[in-house]
């Protein structure tokens, strides 16, 4: 009976494993950690003595790959959501505040009406939009819009950044386009964010895992995978630190791993290579745990611009910042960024600056690779030049930026190739 063997447990591994367990394929699923998710999980943090992601993450009611996916485990109702599409910021610098809120039309009606739009910009600043819409393949986001206007600095530079972890300076236009073209482009419907209730964990791990668990699959944490040995045009076999696993003829393997392992491991697989980081800090405030976050409309998260973090978040007494393309941030000591961090939450939420506070800061070095015109060029699809080997993973060519949407798309992708070798 044929089997699938998925190398790498993170979202696109348990995407590819969750299709094919739902079309009745047997896989084993490996991972060279203790547990699954990646980058993409929950763990217990024994300074702050509370539960925390390993990063933050916002989907959009666009990414249709990931609600499926949700309501597949059933875990659409562990996200809170707004009504309706909105975007709340603050400018550390001036101390504006603002919502962005796209209206239900995928027609711009949004931006004639200055309650909705960014603060300070007119509704002819948007007609930029037009320019990242014809942007060529070898464009950047900063060649397309040259001008450096308030709307530069409230949201093109904040958008670009957050959305595919890359500066303007070096992020695909026609990237950032395809992003625009299935979320702000049709309209507030395809906007309206979602967060995690309680944490990545419990909303993308835990139940997907479940399912996968059931026999006859395998899930193997601790498993390295070292090299594959290859017979003509197929992988005959996996070899792992603690032992070979032989494939059967109708076996496929997945490799559902970040694009540097995947080059290890891969003989002439050509991908990205280039990466930026992204810098997270939780910080556990002087709150009672069932205080109202003090934010615009008591959404779970705000967006800063005119500081060092992009966003920050709320759970409880746990604020969360990120910083997206943190190249520069870090390599900063922790104990630094932690004291801006507090300084531009405090800002940010209201808050006395002089409580006490206590912080982790976590540094993803590697997050994503960078998604700049050349290295996109370098995405590989999920075939190879082995007949039963395929790829998934967030940097493979999904046509989206390296997200959890991009991730999923991938791991289903794989697993409709492998269901049909």
């Amino acid at each position: 009976m044929k089997q699938v063997h998925i190398v790498g447990a993170g979202l696109s591994g348990l995407a590819c494993a969750l299709r094919l367990t739902r079309t009745g394929v047997p896989v084993i699923l490996y991972d060279a950690a203790a547990q699954a998710g990646g980058r993409c999980r929950s763990y217990w943090d024994s300074k702050l003595k509370r539960q925390v992601d390993n990063g933050n993450h916002l989907l959009l009611s666009a990414n249709y790959a990931a609600l499926d996916y949700l309501r597949e485990i059933r875990a659409r109702d562990r996200f809170v959501s707004p009504a309706r599409a909105s975007f709340p910021f603050v400018d550390l610098a001036s101390g504006d505040r603002w919502t962005v809120s796209p209206g239900i039309s995928p027609l711009p009606w949004w931006v004639f009406q200055n309650r909705h739009r960014v603060s300070g910009t007119n509704p002819l600043d948007y007609l930029s939009i037009l320019r990242i819409a014809a942007a060529r393949s070898d464009e950047t986001v900063a060649e397309c819009l040259p001008k450096r206007d308030l709307l530069w600095h409230r949201f093109w530079q904040p958008f670009c950044t957050s959305a595919l972890n890359t500066p303007p300076e070096e992020a695909s236009a026609q990237l950032l386009w395809r992003t625009i073209r299935e979320t702000f482009a049709r309209g507030g419907k395809a906007c309206v964010p979602l967060v995690p209730k309680k944490g990545l964990s419990d909303s993308f791990l835990d139940p997907a895992l479940e399912i996968v668990q059931s026999a006859p699959n395998q899930i193997l944490f601790n498993h390295r995978l070292r090299s594959l040995d290859f017979e003509g045009d197929r992988v005959s076999a996996l070899e792992f630190g603690g032992g070979r696993v032989e494939l059967g003829e109708s076996d496929a393997v997945v490799i559902a791993l970040p694009p540097g392992n995947a080059a290890q491991i891969l003989p002439g697989l050509k991908a990205p290579d280039d990466s930026r980081s992204i810098v997270n800090v939780h910080l556990r405030l002087a709150l009672a745990p069932d205080t109202p976050p003090p934010l615009p409309e008591n959404l779970p998260f705000l967006g800063m611009v005119g500081g060092s973090f992009d966003w920050v978040f709320l759970r409880d007494d746990i604020a969360s910042l990120t910083v997206s393309a943190a190249d520069r941030l870090a390599g900063q000591p922790a104990e630094e960024i932690a004291r801006v961090a507090w300084s531009e939450t405090a800002q940010a939420l209201g808050l006395d600056p002089n409580c006490e506070y206590e912080a982790r800061v976590v540094k993803e070095r590697r997050a994503t690779f960078a998604q700049t015109p050349a290295a996109l060029k370098l995405r590989p699809g999920a075939r190879t030049a082995w007949r039963n080997l395929l790829l998934a993973g967030d940097w493979t060519d999904t046509g989206y930026p390296a997200t959890i949407e991009s991730a999923i798309r991938s791991g289903n992708n794989a697993a409709a190739l492998a269901s049909g070798f």
